[in-house]
């Protein structure tokens, strides 16, 4: 019957990469092979929907975490990609209810197209369910340590404990310069959603980040950051705030200084640990009052050991 559900489909949860972002923009930028005027006829006719909900405005705004379906079907020259191993994923704890992975360098913690490959897709395959979920994110190309909730119960609890600010999170970062010993950067944090990129701006979201200098030598630092709040970009915007930017970040950091240092390729930022409470959900007992940490990926652990950088 016209306006039904299409019997070829495909649904994705969208990432924070499409937060904020146009409906029509969104579609576009994941089923390149599907011309527009495609995508607004289905648009048009109610045959992409939202929340299982049909959305007939191209300008309307998605946000992460929705789940989104189309008419198009996986063969419709998408490449389809199954990935049934870790690969370079490590494993850092498995539990009944929560896995804990070190996520490395140039891979998504969710996929941004159908079948793309990415963390969540690689947990989807190893246990042959797509219940799993991230609970936070990390940029493509930050690597460190990352919650994935297995079951229902689990993600609930988890969210509300992130949300809730109860989960203390560390991160290590190269930066340009040399910090002062400890900082707090308290300065809000405006996001585009557009252009995917985010500004210091009063009329932002609150962002707090404790940092502290490590090692430093004439030209670099090492510090730690503590992310007391969760902002998207956070600890980038906010060291590029302090005019200390992460050495090889490219949207936010110096231009001169990542051309001249020519063995880093991505920014220097890693998700080094996470600490739990002790009082958490039943679901969550496995987790509860342990920390975990993220080995560092080779190429930041050779940038800090020949500057004779010392953890």
């Amino acid at each position: 019957m016209a306006g039904d559900k299409p019997e070829m489909s495909y649904t994705l949860r969208l990432s924070q990469d499409h937060d904020g972002r146009r409906l029509d923009r969104t579609l576009r930028s994941i089923w390149k092979h599907v011309s527009l005027g495609e995508i607004m006829k289905a648009i048009r006719v109610g045959d992409v929907r939202v929340n299982s909900k049909r959305v007939r405005d191209g300008g309307t705004h998605v946000s992460a975490g929705d789940e989104l379906s189309v008419p198009w079907a996986l063969n419709d020259g998408v490449r389809t990609v199954r990935r049934a191993s870790w690969g370079k994923i490590r494993v850092i704890f498995q539990g009944e209810n929560v896995l804990i992975l070190n996520k490395p360098s140039g891979m998504l913690v969710q996929p941004d197209e159908p079948d793309g490959d990415s963390i969540i897709s690689r947990v989807w395959g190893v246990m042959n369910t797509k219940t799993p979920a991230a609970v936070h994110r990390l940029d493509r190309n930050t690597t460190g340590v990352l919650a994935v909730a297995l079951h229902g119960d689990a993600l609930r609890a988890l969210e509300a404990l992130f949300k809730n600010r109860e989960v203390r999170k560390f991160y290590l970062a190269v930066c340009v310069g040399i910090v002062q010993k400890d900082i707090t950067i308290d300065a809000p944090l405006l996001k585009d959603s557009e252009n995917n990129i985010v500004r210091v701006s009063e009329e932002g979201q609150k962002a707090l980040t404790h940092c502290t200098c490590l090692a430093h030598d004439k030209e670099y630092s090492l510090v730690r950051l503590e992310l007391l709040t969760g902002r998207t970009h956070q600890a980038r915007v906010h060291m590029a705030h302090i005019r200390h930017p992460i050495l090889g970040d490219r949207k936010y950091g110096n231009f001169r200084t990542n051309r001249n240092a020519r063995t880093v390729s991505r920014p220097m930022l890693h998700a080094y640990e996470l600490q739990f409470p002790e009082d958490l959900h039943p679901s969550l007992k496995e987790i509860a009052g342990k920390t975990f940490r993220a080995e560092l990926p080779e190429d930041m652990k050779n940038f800090i050991d020949a500057r004779g950088f010392v953890l």
